[in-house]
């Protein structure tokens, strides 16, 4: 680290001690809960599958738990920090660090970018709770998307991203992931992992881009118009939601029935219990 002082940001004694010295006090709005568990961040690394030499894009450092990790591994690092006074604590702890490039601003607005401009190929990061899901889910569906995202997020958004039809937890995000990756729910997280305590466990979360796309790039728009107009009604029968549908997602209902039997599908089916392969069917 910068100034030759190697912080054990796995004992929380010594994280603690050091926000102490900053004067900083975790923010609840920003959601930073930071990892102090070193099986948990070794987890995390191992399961992105990162190798020198790769470039890799992370979201909320924080006092760089996850950051000294990957360096470590010889992985260059692009890191996104919001916040002013962990991004002055950063620069001191990593300054000069060649495999680093630090960069003060709001992931919301440039995750997306970077990721295009510096060929980016994966994220690793202890995510904010917040914003976690939103940054997420627009570098999934990004026109240049990371090809790996590893990550620790509640473990709601976990069940949520890994959900099958006809389950309460399925929905737009876990729909639109499971669209463009593969999603595996790698190891669940007691909240004595983090400081502050949150009062959620949370999850360890892999989401690796599918080699072959389920939906050609064409067809994408609607398939995210038809979706997010679908779940907001997700409990009424498609056919008849598809034949009351605004504008092109309007549907005759012998043709609706038709693909939906198509796709193996009854014609009472609900947009909750459809499959991310019928909802491709239905929107080509």
């Amino acid at each position: 680290m910068g100034n030759g002082e190697r912080i054990q940001l796995t004992r929380l004694s010594e994280v603690r001690a050091l926000a102490d010295r900053c004067g900083f006090h975790p923010s609840r709005a920003l959601g930073q809960n930071f990892l102090v568990d070193g099986n948990i961040l070794d987890i995390l690394v191992e399961a992105s599958g990162v190798r020198a030499g790769d470039r890799v894009l992370e979201v909320g450092p924080g006092m760089g738990v996850v950051t000294a990790a990957l360096l470590e591994r010889g992985v260059h690092v692009t890191a996104i920090e919001k916040d002013r006074r962990l991004f002055a604590l950063l620069q001191e702890s990593f300054g000069g660090e060649p495999g680093l490039d630090l960069i003060e601003g709001d992931a919301l607005d440039l995750a997306v970018p970077l990721v295009r401009e510096k060929a980016l190929g994966s994220l690793v990061s202890n995510l904010p709770y917040n914003p976690g899901s939103r940054i997420m889910l627009d570098l999934i569906c990004a026109e240049f998307p990371p090809q790996a995202l590893t990550v620790t997020v509640q473990l709601e958004v976990a069940e949520r991203l890994t959900a099958a039809p006809g389950t309460k937890a399925y929905g737009l995000l876990g729909l639109w992931s499971q669209l463009h990756c593969e999603v595996r729910l790698v190891k669940i997280v007691s909240p004595t992992c983090f400081w502050p305590r949150p009062t959620i466990r949370s999850a360890i979360v892999t989401l690796r881009r599918r080699s072959q796309p389920l939906l050609e790039a064409a067809a994408l728009p609607r398939f995210y118009a038809l979706t997010r107009y679908a779940f907001q009604h997700r409990r009424k029968q498609l056919v008849s939601l598809l034949t009351k549908a605004p504008g092109s997602l309007n549907l005759d209902a012998d043709d609706c029935r038709a693909r939906l039997a198509a796709a193996g599908l009854d014609d009472s089916v609900r947009p909750e219990n459809l499959p991310v392969e019928a909802w491709c069917a239905l929107a080509r």
